[in-house]
Parts: structure tokens; C-alpha cells; sequence
């Protein structure tokens, strides 16, 4: 876990409120796709949490949607500008224990550490393909960024207005050895009842500290009190209770 300075140098809105920002700075301490940053702006008390959507060197890539003071502050920044970040938060993914043919399930705000987890699985030999989910064609971002690492796609919208028409349940056909899944907790435990695997979730919270210090983001599970934060974000199948 490391604060450090990262520059912006790139910052693009990508789809309906929804934004891609590619920062420049120490991302050493992000070992794991699952992984998330916490990032201070100026004016406001608490940090926003944000997935790690991949690194290449020194480059953090994120994405995030505008639904607050704090993403719409970081909508209006610009290239050049600076970012106190604290890396290295969570435990990430297990990719070990995936098999040969792991589906990736992500569900808006949730697709994006599913990108930086096709980067690692790809580079061990597995054969991923991926359920985006959204809930209109104005909101869908990064299929084409997936295709072209050579992961096969399925994207859902509510609405039907691009590809399968419904959530990402209604895609989940043909077999699978494992899965990873991140989005909203009624589309985690949509998946959790349709799923025939064992796999992980990736849990989105709200957090005080990020670290585990404040004890704000615990919930029960089969093996006692966890801290999303730092004994997560990503728990595995058999440990959650809904």
C-alpha cells in the first residue's frame, strides 16, 4: 500500500457519464487485477475508491461514472493535472484456481477490473470470455477493447437496445470452468443463484479509510466478520452469505 503522486495523461468520457482516465505514477504496489485505488481531491474529506482497470509500466488506467460531487470534480480535470492515489488496495483476484475456460461477468462500474483480469488470465494460457452488462446502448464501453485481446463477448443491455436483451444472467449459457464477477449486489446475487461453478465477486462499498481501519465496511460471512476493503473486495462463492 503506497500514496504517490500520478499525473493525468489522458482523460476521455467513453459513454453516457462514464469517463476513462489514464494516470502516470509508482503503481508498483498493484500486484493483482481486482485491486482498486483511493483517491484524494481536493475540497472533499473522504477518498473515492476506484477500480484498477489496468497497468502497463508506470500507466494506471481506471474508469469511473459521474455520480456525485466527487467523479463529477474529477470529470472537469485535465491532462497534466495531479492526483494523490493511494495503490495497492485489496486482495484482487485469485487467477490460480481458474481453470482452462473462466467467464468474466462484469455489470457496469464492474467491467472495468475485469479488463486488467483478461489481461492475466490471457498471459497464463487461459481461454476467458467475458458477459458485459449494462442498461442501455449509450452506457456499453471497452467490448471492443476486450475483442481485440481476443476474449469473445456477449454484452447485455435492460433495454435491448445493443445485443442481448435482459441482464447478464440471460447470457450465461454453454459451460465454464470457474468465474469472476464484479458489478451491483443484486446482479452479484443473480449470478451467484444462476452460477454452476465455484467463483469469486468483487464488492462494491462504501468505505471511510480503504485500509481496514475504520471498520466501515465490514460484512459476515461463513467465516466470520471481513472488512471489503482489505479482506476484499473479492470473496469467493462459498464463504458469502446474502
Amino acid at each position: 500500500m503506497k500514496d504517490s503522486i500520478f499525473e493525468i495523461i489522458k482523460q476521455e468520457k467513453i459513454a453516457k457519464n462514464t469517463y476513462e482516465m489514464v494516470l502516470r505514477g509508482d503503481t508498483s504496489d498493484i500486484t493483482a487485477a481486482g485491486q482498486f485505488v483511493n483517491i484524494k481531491l481536493d475540497g472533499f474529506y473522504l477518498r473515492r475508491p476506484i477500480s484498477v482497470c489496468n497497468v502497463e509500466g508506470d500507466e494506471l488506467t481506471i474508469i469511473y461514472k459521474v455520480v456525485g460531487k466527487g467523479t463529477e470534480a474529477m470529470a472537469e480535470m485535465s491532462r497534466g493535472e495531479e492526483l494523490l492515489v493511494l495503490t495497492g488496495l485489496g486482495n484482487g483476484y485469485n487467477t490460480s484456481v481458474s481453470g482452462s475456460s473462466p467467464l468474466l461477468i462484469g455489470g457496469g462500474a464492474g467491467v472495468p477490473p475485469m479488463f486488467l483480469l483478461a489481461v492475466k488470465l490471457l498471459a497464463e494460457g487461459k481461454k476467458p470470455r467475458a458477459i458485459l452488462g449494462f442498461g442501455s446502448a449509450d452506457e456499453v464501453f471497452y467490448k471492443e477493447k476486450f475483442e481485440q485481446l481476443g476474449v469473445p463477448v456477449t454484452v447485455t443491455t435492460v433495454d435491448g437496445t445493443e445485443g442481448v436483451k435482459g441482464f447478464v444472467t440471460d447470457a450465461m449459457k454453454g459451460e465454464y470452468t470457474y468465474f469472476y464477477t464484479c458489478g451491483p449486489e443484486p446482479m452479484l446475487k443473480a449470478v451467484y443463484d444462476k452460477s454452476t461453478t465455484s467463483g469469486q465477486f468483487s464488492f462494491e462499498e462504501r468505505m471511510g479509510c480503504g485500509f481496514g481501519a475504520c471498520m466501515g465496511c465490514s460484512c459476515k460471512t461463513k467465516y466470520g466478520n471481513k472488512r471489503i476493503c482489505r479482506d476484499g473486495p473479492v470473496l469467493v462463492k462459498e464463504e458469502i452469505i446474502w
